[in-house]
């Protein structure tokens, strides 16, 4: 019996009912990334999988990072051209690159009978749900549920502690130094955080960090260092985006912490080349076979397990399942199994479902997206998980969010839905999500 089936069997002879457990939790929700809501239990999963899963996201990460060294000769310019961004968003991630590809990101991934695959990496410290564990301390003040996970030998992970480990060695921050930090986003999405922002800098700060929330317009950077107001920033927390860069006026309102970091007067959490990596063009040349001698066999079984077949929308010849094909009529023909997605927007923006679309509205939008920053990734048909209700259960499509950090897998935010063919999950958007417990041993 999966820890799951346990669970649940246990739940619905001897447990709390769910609005009760929802009852008790919701209060340490506000202004976190749970948006004051979640799922009536946690999700678990096996050591098997969670050691497998670490393994894989380890090699995808040395496989994303060394993409160009290994396929551009290490011109981070034409890398970035090649996965879609534009000639002033590559000159600013050149401008903002660090001195080695930083180690945080989320993977977001649906699970199947056959393990995990993934939907896209969101690479950088603009990749939310770092505040998870809020949600498994509460979870665990309900009796039933910290007997069972004592029971079963489970655990979790302090997300933001790992966090704080990786941003201290990612910004060489001296051992026994507490840093100041600026939580910085851009100026018209900065209001809608500012409470949650406030919050997590509350919970950073026994961490052994000062954290301020601001506007990034609101940094300056004058004598050599970076101020906020009569404050010095050692460390720039990036939350402002890559498609922010395309706003007017966006990078002459970064130049100035572009400058300090360049000259080594601030550090910057992560730098902007993190975001690079996420692109979903980046997935794309991971999948392709043409490249796949450029990486180590234990790359290429990790890779092959995890990822699906993903392409650049370009006019052309494409490999299907080792055959050779012509990927816009492939792409008419396998519309209720391919989704077309643009490579650097976040949040499912622009994100078309084939089987969702009709095929005049599918072949429009294809012919929109050819030869332009747009991929088709394979359909992936995840497992539904059931959850308890007052009165029996119900099925959820999880989205399991899983945390890298300096340290290796860093924690799980998992985000629900009621759309069961794989609707896109968006807790901005009503998704509702939850916490994990695992097994090591």
């Amino acid at each position: 019996m999966s820890l799951t089936d346990d669970f649940l069997a246990a739940a619905t002879t001897r447990g709390p009912k769910p609005s009760a457990i929802l009852a008790a939790v919701a209060p340490q929700l506000d202004a976190t990334g749970y948006m004051g809501r979640c799922l009536s239990r946690p999700a678990f999963l096996e050591a098997e999988e969670y050691h497998r899963l670490a393994s894989d996201l380890d090699l995808l990460h040395s496989a994303l990072t060394r993409i160009p060294e290994r396929l551009f000769g290490g011109d981070l310019a034409a890398f970035a051209l090649a996965v879609g961004l534009t000639e002033e968003q590559a000159a600013a991630v050149v401008r903002g690159r660090g001195t080695a590809p930083s180690r945080f990101a989320r993977a977001d991934m649906y699970k199947d009978g056959d393990g995990f695959h993934l939907l896209e990496i969101n690479m950088g410290s603009t990749a939310g749900g770092v505040d998870n564990p809020i949600l498994n301390k509460a979870m665990l003040e309900l009796p039933f549920i910290a007997d069972f996970v004592e029971r079963h030998r489970l655990d979790y992970t302090e997300t933001m502690e790992e966090v704080v480990r990786t941003i201290l060695t990612e910004a060489k921050v001296p051992t026994g130094v507490r840093p100041t930090m600026a939580i910085a986003d851009f100026p018209d999405s900065y209001p809608d955080l500012e409470r949650q922002l406030h919050k997590i800098g509350a919970m950073l700060t026994p961490m052994g960090i000062d954290a301020l929330p601001c506007p990034v317009d609101a940094l300056e950077y004058k004598d050599d260092r970076v101020w906020l107001g009569d404050r010095p920033i050692d460390i720039v927390f990036r939350l402002f985006m890559i498609e922010d860069l395309l706003k007017p006026g966006a990078v002459a309102m970064l130049d100035p912490v572009l400058q300090a970091s360049e000259r080594g007067h601030v550090a910057i959490f992560t730098p902007l080349d993190a975001e690079l990596y996420g692109s979903k063009g980046c997935l794309a040349l991971l999948s392709d076979e043409a490249y796949r001698d450029r990486y180590s066999p234990d790359e290429l079984a990790a890779l092959d397990r995890i990822l699906p077949w993903t392409r650049m929308v370009r006019r052309g010849p494409v490999t299907v399942d080792g055959r050779k094909t012509d990927l816009l009529e492939y792409a008419v023909a396998a519309r209720e199994e391919l989704v077309l997605k643009p490579t650097s927007l976040h949040g499912g923006d622009g994100v078309l479902l084939g089987w969702r679309s009709d095929p005049q509205t599918w072949a429009a939008r294809l012919d929109e997206a050819m030869d332009k920053p747009w991929v088709l990734q394979r359909r992936v048909r995840p497992v539904p998980e059931t959850f308890l209700t007052d009165d029996g259960e119900e099925e959820w499509l999880l989205t399991w969010g899983a945390f890298l950090v300096s340290q290796g897998l860093g924690g799980f935010w998992v985000r629900g839905s009621q759309e069961l063919d794989g609707g896109i999950v968006n807790i901005a958007t009503g998704a509702t999500a939850s916490c994990c417990f695992f097994r090591t041993s």
